[in-house]
């Protein structure tokens, strides 16, 4: 399947490791943590029962808030959905945590957490496999008309939205699903809600509109085992659901992906998460407080020329670059903005990879 289940399937416990300190969102004291003497750890597996029809992957991850969800596995029989599901969690000592939401509530119903195995998750899997026809049940949820009739409606612009992708699902797996077509990472955006999580959604952007129109053949077709609805979008849309939850940016190096703490500072600063509509302009007025010219901000743009979301904006001295960290997470527009310490070798590798 080449996606993050079927290396659960292919490591089986090892592909677990030591579990990091505790920070779960959760009331009751932490369980003993188990000893492995001569026994590999159980497999972080749990089995929900009582599941409302409509029920969606983000649900189940808002469910199970403050815990590592490694797959979502919905449960049908003949195509229709039992109100089941399987949820590998990150760490067999999570499985407790998990169970400490047993009986509570989704919508309106109440939901049952069981311990699982390996050995019935791995059924399930095969059961979906050889169902795959079946819907899933984030499948029956409403949808705004401008999603649902997009195949029929809108004009295509260049840009595909997928949706019911797995939650392991990374850029390699979309660029080997769309393997008839050109595709840089770039081109590729996941979306994630607010606290981060994935959405089981992602915008593709193609070299042309032709290419877009061409690659809806793929709609309704697996990755992994999952199948995967396309329909036809827009630069604009995407910019709607991020600013709904948050957007994924493109890979950037990591002395300024690990935080504004991560590298010694410099007079540059990177930005990430602006409106693509963003000009200088709107910079200039974010750091109004700080001088600057037209000269020292660089919007970044990617391989089909379209703007990432994201910036390099030169200071004057040390002092006001680190000064400007406290605009970090305010907003432009209708996006908040994070603030990262970069450099000017950053800058310039950013800018000849064009992103």
């Amino acid at each position: 399947m080449g996606l993050k289940r079927q290396r659960i399937m292919d490591q089986g416990s090892s592909y677990y490791g030591t579990p990091p300190a505790s920070s779960y969102m959760y009331n009751a004291p932490p369980p003993p943590a188990y000893s492995y003497v001569s026994q590999p750890p159980p497999f972080p597996v749990v089995r929900l029962r009582g599941l409302p029809f409509d029920c969606s992957e983000t649900d189940i991850a808002e469910f199970f808030h403050g815990l590592d969800i490694v797959d979502i596995l919905f449960v049908h029989k003949i195509g229709k959905f039992t109100g089941e599901a399987y949820c590998v969690l990150g760490y067999p000592l999570q499985v407790d945590y998990a169970l400490q939401r047993n009986m509570q509530n989704i919508g309106r119903r109440y939901v049952e957490v069981f311990r699982s195995k390996r050995q019935e998750y791995y059924k399930a899997i095969a059961n979906e496999v050889s169902d795959a026809r079946g819907g899933s049940p984030r499948r029956s949820v409403p949808r705004a008309r401008s999603f649902d009739d997009g195949r029929e409606s809108v004009d295509h612009t260049g840009v595909l939205r997928l949706r019911g992708l797995p939650f392991s699902a990374g850029k390699s797996d979309i660029k080997k699903f769309f393997k008839d077509f050109v595709l840089s990472e770039d081109s590729i955006h996941f979306t994630v809600n607010s606290e981060g999580r994935p959405t089981g959604e992602a915008f593709v952007e193609f070299a042309s509109a032709e290419d877009s129109k061409a690659a809806m053949v793929k709609d309704r077709m697996t990755l992994g085992s999952r199948y995967v609805e396309l329909f036809a979008s827009s630069l604009e849309e995407w910019e709607e659901a991020a600013a709904r939850g948050r957007s994924d940016v493109p890979h950037v190096p990591k002395s300024s992906n690990d935080g504004n703490d991560s590298t010694e500072p410099t007079t540059v600063l990177r930005m990430r998460g602006l409106p693509f509509s963003a000009g200088k302009d709107d910079i200039m007025d974010f750091f109004k407080d700080f001088i600057l010219s037209e000269e020292s901000i660089h919007l970044t743009i990617n391989s089909g020329g379209r703007p990432t979301g994201e910036a390099f904006v030169e200071f004057s001295s040390l002092e006001d670059a680190e000064a400007a960290l406290s605009k970090d997470r305010m907003t432009l527009g209708s996006r908040y903005v994070e603030l990262f310490r970069s450099s000017l070798e950053e800058l310039n590798e950013a800018v000849s990879r064009r992103r």
